[in-house]
């Protein structure tokens, strides 16, 4: 991935955090397609994040090739379920102090 996809991507998620489509099982984790450079969306990539509210950034967690799979294991839905547990027991944490 060049600076500029890098670049692109962000802002990407920045004007749209719910991006893509739910990982079903994953606690709130997102699969998006991002065009590589000449490639288009079939050629590009596949990046992982998490967004749960407006009161909890995005998280971009991940950048895959589209070429390499095409999709997760139910043992890695399982971590990302996990992941996404830590996240919103954090932020609760967070609010209370």
């Amino acid at each position: 991935m060049t600076e500029a996809e890098r670049q692109r991507s962000i802002n990407t998620y920045a004007k749209t955090p719910d991006y893509g489509d739910e990982i079903q099982g994953s606690g709130g984790f997102r699969k998006g397609r991002v065009a590589g450079r000449g490639k288009g969306k079939s050629g590009g990539y596949r990046v992982v994040s998490i967004y749960l509210d407006e009161t909890i950034p995005v998280f971009l967690v991940a950048v895959l090739s589209k070429g390499d799979r095409e999709n997760f294991t139910d043992a890695e839905v399982a971590e990302f379920t996990k992941v996404a547990t830590a996240i919103k027991s954090a932020h609760r944490r967070s609010k209370k102090r």
